[in-house]
């Protein structure tokens, strides 16, 4: 026996805006029963979990335990330019001068996420030494 993850939960203060944000990000939409003012809201992704933005009273006090990892269709780079001016902010810049990291970033309300490298980004650096 097994159990199947349905959805990731984000608590949030604004749940619809957030959602909003997330969609454009994953170039999903957020789901058409939701609207401005909903305190629970999902982005569905296909073949995937649900994002479920659920509004709560208290702020984000600390570091995410759980955080999502992004694989960009494009270049690292080019998604870190495009989600910045989505709104997110940069924590945390892991990129290295060889090609290799990630860069850490934050949604418009502070829950940090990672864009790793792109697959075709992975597929053409050299070994490791």
């Amino acid at each position: 026996m097994a159990s199947t993850v349905t959805n990731i939960a984000i608590d949030c203060a604004n749940a619809y805006q957030l959602a909003r944000f997330w969609a454009e990000v994953t170039g999903h939409p957020v789901d058409p029963e939701d609207g401005p003012g909903d305190e629970e809201t999902a982005v569905t992704l296909p073949g995937g979990p649900a994002l479920y933005f659920n509004q709560v009273p208290e702020p984000k006090s600390t570091k995410n335990r759980l955080h999502l990892c992004l694989r960009p269709d494009t270049t690292r780079d080019e998604e870190v330019q495009r989600l910045l001016g989505l709104g997110a902010s940069l924590v945390a810049d892991r990129r290295t001068s060889d090609g290799r990291g990630w860069a850490v970033l934050a949604d418009p309300e502070g829950n940090e996420f990672c864009v790793l490298l792109a697959e075709s980004e992975r597929d053409a650096l050299p070994a490791p030494a």
